[in-house]
């Protein structure tokens, strides 16, 4: 028997990806057709023996969350349940705190996996290997650039035993290529280590206290522990954490920008995994270049030009001569006649009038290097915005014949001539 535990972290996070989580939870957004995380969903109902998927998190249970939940538990009968944390917990706390629902029914392991990372999830090889050899924590593993790493944990590993003998969190100096993915599988007694951190949490909050406060009762502190700094960090080289690595697709989504690069990722791996999800060039229909995906609600004219890389949302209007490319088009937004669209999100409900262009500059991974990763992006450089995607909050209105280039305009704009790197408030 196995479980799944999928962290998908609180209102406080995602700030990098605003304006777009103003109106849904970051894990819900839409990647590729699907929320964010019906994607790690998916993976695990595809591992024999899982039993439920726990979500956990500081979000509060309100209706979009609700109404995935009931989806999916239909879509793939299987227990799908939110556990929401009292407060932020951090990576680990959440864990630990639910320890009895996750151990509930005796797993011989479960699967921890961050809501915002985009892969192919070898989950079922990540169990084969902890089968051949049983230990507390696997961490699933790739590797990065030696630039890139240092945004990244870094773990040095026994080429033989795959054992981590060094782990640090974005370290300030190169430690190893091989970087977390933050997929894991933890067996049942890797909670105590969480245990001991929590205690001694508690310890140090109970020191503090009696040295300058005289308020009783539990830190507030004492429950939150970091998975990577508290307890991979602390435990590498004693035999307990061992890595597995991959060369499949993965990359964080952080920002925006990660989402587009992710929905390219998703997209391309729909060929093989969910061709039905592809959108065919048919007679009378738009002309299809590449891999897109439109919601069978969405009304496409005849005439649009659509791809490659292009996910259209539920209710979407694409008017005559439309041209869409490596862009995210949002529930309800209508593009109008002759628009042109390109590397850019248009958020829900928005409008796009006739002739007008948006258009963003990518900030994708080298493609000469394949071990290149997306850079963590910083929005401003020596007091400027620095180029990218463009983004078109909810219900903004982009007036006919003008140009919007490697902005953001914020939800509930009505604009009224061109922006070009700018961020509109």
């Amino acid at each position: 028997m196995l479980k799944a535990v999928i962290l998908i972290g609180g209102p406080q996070k995602g700030t990098r990806f605003r304006p777009l989580s103003f109106e849904v939870p970051k894990p819900l957004f839409p990647v590729a057709g699907v929320p964010m995380i019906q994607h790690h969903i998916e993976a695990c109902a595809q591992v024999p023996g899982m039993q439920e998927i726990l979500l956990i998190g500081f979000y509060q249970p309100d209706e979009p969350l609700t109404q995935f939940l009931e989806a999916a538990q239909q879509e793939f009968h299987l227990p799908v349940r939110y556990l929401q944390e009292f407060a932020p917990l951090g990576t680990g706390g959440g864990l630990y705190h639910f320890r009895d629902q996750i151990l509930a029914g005796g797993p011989e392991a479960f699967f921890v996996l961050n809501a915002d990372v985009c892969s192919d999830f070898p989950l079922s090889a990540m169990l084969e290997a902890h089968r051949h050899q049983r230990h507390p924590f696997l961490l699933l593993g790739t590797t990065a650039n030696r630039t890139q790493s240092l945004n990244y944990g870094c773990m040095v590993e026994n080429p033989q035993t795959h054992e981590v003998l060094h782990y640090v969190e974005k370290p300030s100096t190169f430690i190893s290529d091989i970087i977390n993915c933050g997929i894991y599988l933890f067996s049942p007694e890797a909670l105590k280590p969480l245990r001991d951190v929590f205690q001694r949490n508690q310890q140090d909050g109970q020191f503090c206290l009696a040295l300058g406060e005289d308020s009783p009762g539990l830190w507030p502190g004492a429950g939150t522990i970091r998975l990577e700094q508290d307890v991979f960090s602390a435990l590498a080289g004693q035999g307990q954490i061992y890595v597995h690595l991959t060369d499949g697709i993965w990359s964080q989504i952080k920002s925006a920008g990660s989402a587009l690069y992710a929905s390219r990722l998703y997209l391309s791996r729909y060929q093989t995994t969910h061709p039905e999800r592809l959108a065919k060039h048919t007679p009378g229909g738009p002309r299809i270049r590449g891999n897109v995906y439109i919601h069978p609600t969405a009304k496409v004219a005849p005439s649009a030009v659509l791809g490659p890389n292009v996910s259209i949302g539920k209710g979407v209007t694409v008017g005559e001569g439309v041209r869409l490319r490596e862009s995210i088009v949002l529930h309800g937004a209508t593009l109008q006649e002759h628009t042109c669209v390109l590397h850019s999100i248009v958020g829900w409900g928005s409008t796009v009038g006739r002739w007008a262009r948006v258009e963003g500059t990518p900030n994708d991974p080298n493609p000469n290097d394949p071990r290149a990763r997306m850079d963590s992006e910083s929005l401003f450089k020596d007091g400027k915005l620095l180029p990218a995607i463009t983004i078109l909050g909810c219900r903004v209105r982009i007036p006919a014949e003008v140009l919007i280039l490697n902005s953001i305009v914020l939800p509930h704009k009505e604009l009224s001539r061109s922006f070009t790197n700018q961020i509109i408030l």
